[in-house]
């Protein structure tokens, strides 16, 4: 190429690679919210003494509670998200960059599942209501309520509930 110096023809190649990576990066979402949060041991207790034990997330700030599990791909089948809203209050989320389909459970003060969204659909942004006042809400992979035979008036078994 008329213009050009060899050197710099032999690092633009071996830069153009690096280059185009970098590209990808940017272009993906921002790993930072994707990024885990700390963990702690769940358990819930159904009404025929059944327990079954999660490994959960726990959003406790409006940042934390903000990102969820927005744009994560993949969850353990035990593993799940505790958002905290540390008040009882009526509480609505939505399936925004969300990947992932998720049963959502709302839990009163008490630890009582109050009501289950199962089943939502990824990337919705359809309200989701708690029906009634809540603490929390605890999101696990979708059908695993169904599975588990998880219902309302069962109870969740964590810290944030005094347990």
């Amino acid at each position: 190429m008329r213009g050009w110096s060899m050197p710099f023809l032999r690092t633009l190649k071996l830069l153009l690679p690096l280059m185009a990576l970098g590209a990808l990066f940017l272009a993906m979402p921002d790993l930072a919210r994707a990024a885990a949060l700390p963990t702690s041991p769940l358990v819930i207790k159904t009404a025929d003494g059944v327990e079954h034990r999660f490994t959960v997330e726990v959003a406790t700030t409006d940042a934390e509670r903000g990102q969820g599990l927005m744009f994560r791909t993949a969850m353990a089948p035990d593993a799940g998200m505790l958002f905290d809203f540390k008040q009882v209050e009526p509480v609505a989320m939505w399936m925004k960059d969300t990947y992932l389909p998720l049963d959502m459970l709302f839990i009163a003060r008490d630890g009582r599942i109050v009501h289950i969204a199962e089943r939502t659909v990824p990337f919705s942004l359809a309200t989701i209501s708690s029906g009634e006042p809540v603490l929390a809400v605890l999101e696990l992979n979708s059908g695993t309520a169904s599975r588990l035979k998880i219902k309302p008036g069962d109870r969740v078994v964590h810290p944030i509930f005094g347990h």
